[in-house]
């Protein structure tokens, strides 16, 4: 029956509703009925992929700490009614999880980055009021058949939204550095902005 409706959908432009029931001998009702149980299916796809972008910009902004507790909770004080299953879903199927997930694996240090981590000029205020001004970053490790892959990425607080990004077989700190030259090579950047790392570097003021 979800074959014959489907049909019934497609070429709903070139007859009428009517007689494409009456051809395929199925009861008006039972197409919209199939209408309607795609739309909502629809809608729940879109406002899944709209929490998504929240849980991930959640995420990001805690330096990759966060798991499904922490973020539920996060959700939840920005006002949002949300199931901790469906976030779980929702960071499973996106590979999102918490530092303490994260065996086997290590982030950048001090060692790696080759300086002393430079002062908080952030603490626990993860707001901006205009792009450009302040940013976040971290790194995703996402395991493949040959290996991990390290995806860097920078999030502006203003904006929630990934200004820059990078991908590797490592680690280093050019990872991050490439990263941030995307965003400063797009424009994304004002003078004097200050970006944040929870890997190696904690914040530190930049003039692109």
């Amino acid at each position: 029956m979800s074959a014959i409706c489907r049909f019934i959908h497609a070429e709903r432009a070139n007859y009428t509703i009517s007689l494409l029931c009456r051809v395929t001998k199925t009861a008006r009702s039972t197409y919209y009925a199939w209408v309607a149980g795609r739309q909502a299916h629809e809608k729940r796809q879109q406002a899944d992929e709209v929490l998504a972008h929240e849980i991930t910009v959640i995420h990001l902004a805690s330096r990759g700490n966060y798991g499904v507790p922490r973020v539920t909770a996060a959700l939840r004080r920005q006002g949002r009614a949300v199931n901790r299953k469906r976030v779980a879903r929702l960071m499973r199927e996106r590979g999102i999880a918490g530092n303490s997930r994260r065996t086997g694996r290590r982030g950048l240090t001090k060692a790696d980055t080759g300086a002393a981590p430079s002062p908080d000029l952030v603490g626990r205020d993860f707001t901006a009021a205009r792009p450009g001004t302040k940013i976040v970053g971290d790194i995703t490790y996402i395991p493949t058949a040959e290996g991990w892959l390290y995806l860097a990425s920078w999030l502006d607080l203003a904006t929630r939204e990934i200004i820059g990004y990078s991908m590797a077989d490592h680690h280093r700190a050019e990872l991050v550095v490439d990263a941030l030259d995307m965003a400063a090579g797009l424009g994304r950047l004002e003078a004097g902005c200050v970006i944040h790392s929870g890997r190696g570097s904690e914040g530190r003021t930049m003039s692109p």
